[in-house]
C-alpha cells in the first residue's frame, strides 16, 4: 500500500471513531418512535405553543440537545419531568444535515446558534415572557448556547443557562481529538463531512473564537452539571465554567454512587434533572441526594 494511501486510510479511519463518540446519543435516536422520525412533534405536555407561564416559574423553558440528538430522544424524561412542576417547556431540532435526518447538532455551530436563536424568538413571541432558561445537553448546553449569548446578542433574552455535560472548552474525546489534530485530512474531513463535531474539538477554530471571550456574560446565571464518568466531552473538568454567576457540579458530590456517563446524565439522570429543576428555581431548592432519583 502506498503511503499516500495509508495516510488516507488511516485518516478516514480517526475520522470516523471520532465522529461516533461524538454521535454516543445516535443509537437512542433510532429507537424514537416512528412519529419522530417522520419529523413530528412527540411530545408528553411540552412544545404545547398555547402554554402561558405562571407566576411561579415565568421564564419558559428552552431545551437544546446534543449532537447527533433530537429533541425526542434527548428529552422524553426532562421534558414532561419539568412540564410535571409546572414550566412551559419547548425543545428544538437544530444542526440537522440532508444527509442523516432526524438526527440533529452536526452543522455548523454558528448555523445552528442562529436556529436557536430562531426559536427563542418564536417561543418569547407565543408564551409573552420577557426571557427564556435554557437547558442544555453536550454540544446544546455549552458550545451552542454559549455562542448565541455571546455573539449573536442572545444575553438580553436569557436569564439561565444549565449545562449537562456541556462541550464549553471543546473535547479531547478520550484522546481521539488530540490524534485528529496530528493525522493530515482528519480535521479537514470532519469540517466537510460532520462541522458540529469538528467545531467542539478542543483546539479548533471555532472553539478558539467561543473562548476568546470571558465563560460568562452579565446577567445570566450558570450551572454546569458533569459526570466524572465522562467520555466524550472530556477532560471532564473543562466542562466547568467560571466567574461569579456560575455553579459547577460534580454528580458524585452529590451522590458517589451516580455511574451515569455523558449520554445516561442528559438523557435518564434524575439527580442531574433535580438539580436542573433546582438551577430553575433555586429560591424552592432542595437538597440533591441518591434518593433524589426516586422523584
Amino acid at each position: 500500500m502506498s503511503e499516500g494511501r495509508r495516510s488516507f486510510r488511516t485518516a478516514a479511519v480517526v475520522a470516523s471513531a471520532l465522529a461516533l463518540t461524538l454521535s454516543a446519543g445516535a443509537a437512542s435516536a433510532s429507537a424514537a418512535p416512528a412519529e419522530a422520525k417522520a419529523g413530528k412533534t412527540v411530545t408528553s405536555g411540552w412544545n404545547d405553543w398555547s402554554c402561558k407561564p405562571s407566576a411561579a416559574h415565568p421564564n419558559p423553558v428552552v431545551l437544546a440537545h446534543g449532537t447527533w440528538e433530537n429533541r425526542w430522544d434527548n428529552w422524553f424524561v426532562l421534558a414532561p419531568y419539568l412540564v410535571k412542576r409546572g414550566y412551559c417547556v419547548y425543545s428544538l431540532d437544530y444542526g440537522q444535515l440532508p444527509y442523516t435526518p432526524g438526527i440533529g447538532g452536526q452543522a455548523p455551530i454558528t448555523k445552528s446558534a442562529e436556529e436557536l436563536s430562531s426559536y427563542v424568538d418564536k417561543v418569547l413571541k407565543s408564551t409573552g415572557a420577557k426571557k427564556v432558561d435554557i437547558v442544555g445537553h453536550s454540544q446544546g448546553g455549552g458550545a451552542l448556547p454559549r455562542y448565541y449569548l455571546n455573539f449573536l446578542d442572545g444575553a438580553g433574552k436569557v436569564d439561565k443557562l444549565v449545562g449537562i455535560a456541556p462541550s464549553n472548552h471543546g473535547t479531547t474525546a478520550s484522546g481521539l481529538g488530540t490524534l485528529a489534530r496530528m493525522i493530515p485530512g482528519v480535521t479537514k474531513g470532519l469540517s466537510l463531512t460532520f462541522p458540529g463535531v469538528e467545531d467542539q474539538i478542543a483546539g479548533s477554530e471555532f472553539m478558539k473564537k467561543l473562548n476568546s471571550k470571558p465563560d460568562t456574560v452579565p446577567g445570566v446565571t450558570y450551572t454546569v452539571l458533569a459526570t466524572k464518568y465522562d467520555e466524550v466531552v472530556t477532560p471532564y473538568k473543562t466542562q466547568f465554567l467560571s466567574g461569579k454567576n456560575v455553579r459547577n457540579v460534580e454528580l458524585q458530590d452529590l451522590c458517589k454512587w451516580d455511574i451515569s456517563e455523558h449520554v445516561a446524565i442528559g438523557t435518564i439522570d434524575k439527580i442531574a434533572f433535580h438539580e436542573v429543576a433546582n438551577a430553575l428555581d433555586p429560591a424552592n431548592a432542595t437538597p440533591t441526594t441518591c434518593s433524589s432519583a426516586l422523584s
